[in-house]
């Protein structure tokens, strides 16, 4: 038995969609809803039980998996081993690898997959009771969390009598006030336990980079002391409000957004020594030109066609010239955004002067005269092949990794030791911590298609795929896009190598 209802009615200046909601059983009497209102917000409260009851049911499963893969079967030796895991995931006795493994299986950052991890450990060893409640629906996946962030660090003793003072009144607080009130309770049973934590988040502090939604602009933010952070406020905001006083018309925010900036990139401080930012600026050349609105990339995140022009013309390199004390570098792509080459203006101006060396006297000779650099004998990649690679790849190509080329290896695919030649068709990018992944870690597989294309498999049998930034799947081209042609002309000898899949 099951009853369907559909509801259109909507408040004036609402948008409105119609919406059908299927109630099986006698789940609505159950509930003891009876008009289309109380049936609604009654299956909303079923929604948030079932994701409570999913993410229990998810950190058992991570428990499970994790159990699956014990320390004790990590490679042993010199470098096999980072310091630190343990506090990275709250469990020495799991394989240092597992976070990637677990990270590709749920298709999310390491980050995010440590967290999860860190939550799975933190319910099942000190707040059973609050896995239980989470577990059975009684209890919300957010208040959850906030108990188990809070107490991660606590002793297991401690944490069950902030437990057993807060779980009974947890879905009658807000989660600010939960959050709250368990810090305040650990404070008072447990404070060497806080400083522990301040400490350890001390170490953890840094400045990073984040995308914001608005096109062209991220938001740039820092791990600081409460004290210390409150000051650099109170300090931008005072300069704000003085520019914001002597007539500038812009909102205050944008203002505080501004002298921040100033005040980092022009200190006032003379006897700090001078530095200069190091700027990668991706671009499409119609877009440079105008008559595309194809976005860009600056150091790895996106800008719109427009800030791209002007950034090329703040910086000095409007028509494509080389800035001061910076370089140029053009990189070719194919009609899928495949990389084709990298080149530098004066090596493409000798290139069209000196034009196809088997036809010199053809103007409209079609033989090709650049493409990737060549491979080479050495184990170590050539400058050309760094460049190229970096390029084409920007960042860690292993799957939800963000961490940019500067901060990469260049990796043989293939083992070198193995047979792997060191050629574009066999490097990619992978930071430190993948690239100790795939020398050390059993079970993992990796396949690297000749256009860049990554497959990386985990021991649990799931594979992931990346794709070059800019890069597209072929079929995924506009309608006008002429395509390349899908194989040889009548008559033409063979290929020398067949075309991926290999």
């Amino acid at each position: 038995m099951f009853e369907c209802m559909t509801t259109t009615a909507m408040p004036p200046g609402f948008w409105g969609v119609a919406v059908d909601v299927c109630f099986t059983g006698d789940w609505h009497r159950d509930q003891g809803a009876t008009s289309p209102d109380e049936r609604l917000a009654a299956r909303l409260r079923s929604v948030q039980r079932q994701r409570a009851m999913d993410a229990a049911e998810e950190a058992q499963l991570i428990l499970a998996l994790a159990g699956q893969r014990p320390a004790a079967l990590d490679p042993d030796g010199p470098g096999a081993r980072r310091p630190g895991w343990a506090s990275e995931t709250g469990g020495a006795e799991i394989s240092e690898f597992f976070l990637a493994e677990l990270s590709a299986v749920l298709n999310l950052g390491r980050g995010t997959a440590a967290v999860r991890l860190r939550r799975a450990l933190t319910w099942s060893e000190k707040l059973p009771r609050t896995f239980t409640a989470l577990a059975a629906g009684q209890l919300d996946e957010r208040r959850a969390q906030v108990l188990a962030d809070v107490l991660e660090h606590t002793p297991a003793q401690i944490a069950g009598q902030v437990e057993a003072a807060l779980l009974g009144e947890a879905t009658e607080l807000s989660v600010a006030r939960l959050e709250k009130r368990a810090t305040e309770e650990l404070l008072r049973l447990d404070a060497a336990a806080a400083e522990e934590r301040r400490e350890a988040a001390a170490k953890d502090a840094d400045v990073r980079v984040y995308p914001s939604p608005t096109d062209g602009r991220s938001t740039l933010a820092a791990d600081l002391p409460t004290d210390e952070a409150v000051e650099c406020h109170d300090l931008v905001d005072q300069l704000a409000k003085m520019l914001k006083a002597d007539g500038d018309q812009r909102p205050i925010g944008a203002l505080r957004a501004h002298v921040l900036s100033t005040l980092i990139r022009r200190p006032a401080d003379s006897s700090l020594p001078h530095v200069a930012a190091n700027v990668t600026i991706t671009a499409d050349l119609h877009a440079l030109a105008g008559a595309s609105s194809a976005p860009g990339e600056v150091n790895g995140l996106p800008i719109t066609a427009a800030h791209l022009r002007e950034l090329l013309t703040r910086v000095g390199a409007l028509g494509l010239s080389t800035p001061d004390g910076g370089t140029l570098t053009y990189a070719l792509t194919g009609p899928d955004g495949e990389l084709l080459a990298t080149v530098t203006p004066a090596e493409l101006a000798r290139l069209a002067r000196r034009g196809c060396p088997h036809h010199p006297d053809a103007p409209n000779c079609e033989c090709p005269v650049l493409g990737p650099p060549p491979a080479t004998t050495a184990y170590t990649p050539t400058e050309r092949q760094r460049a190229f690679i970096t390029t084409r790849d920007r960042r860690c190509r292993f799957p939800n990794c963000g961490q940019r080329v500067g901060w990469t290896d260049l990796d043989h695919v293939t083992a070198h030791a193995c047979g792997g030649p060191t050629d574009c068709t066999n490097l990619c990018c992978l930071c430190r911590s993948h690239h100790r992944l795939k020398t050390f870690a059993p079970g993992w597989q990796y396949r690297l298609d000749r256009n860049g294309t990554l497959h990386v498999t985990t021991p649990s049998g799931v594979t992931r795929t990346t794709r070059p930034p800019g890069q597209r799947p072929p079929d995924s081209r506009p309608p006008d896009t002429p395509t390349r042609q899908a194989g040889p002309p009548p008559g033409a000898p063979p290929p020398a190598d067949d075309p991926p899949p290999f």
